[in-house]
């Protein structure tokens, strides 16, 4: 069974977007995301653990606690699309959009399901 993931990380994530330095600002100014430049394709690489990821579904970061992240992406420059809601018994999420309009979602986990799942 892989790792529990570390918070601020996810998979694999491609942003087609006109300012790429400013997308990369915003996120490693949240999560602390590093970013590996390829100049030739004027293209940016980051990932913290190998993976798949389906197409057409929003992304989950996974935060110790959303509260302060919806507070940190206004100030950033994003938006919340949906404010922290709670799915009973598993966690809370937050729907946002970066500067670029690319929307992403904060996944925290309730305790219990983080008990549930170390079992």
């Amino acid at each position: 069974m892989p790792d529990k993931p570390k918070p601020g990380s996810i998979v694999h994530v491609e942003f087609h977007v006109k300012d790429r330095k400013k997308v990369e600002n915003f996120y490693g100014s949240l999560f602390g995301w590093k970013f590996q430049e390829v100049p030739e394709l004027n293209y940016s690489m980051f990932g913290l653990q190998p993976g798949n990821w389906p197409s057409g579904v929003i992304n989950y970061i996974f935060v110790e606690s959303i509260d302060p992240f919806q507070e940190r992406i206004k100030k950033a420059g994003g938006k919340i699309i949906a404010p922290k809601m709670e799915i009973p018994g598993q966690g809370w999420f937050a729907v946002f959009e970066d500067p670029s309009g690319t929307r992403m979602a904060l996944w925290q986990p309730s305790p219990e399901s983080m008990q549930q799942q170390n079992r």
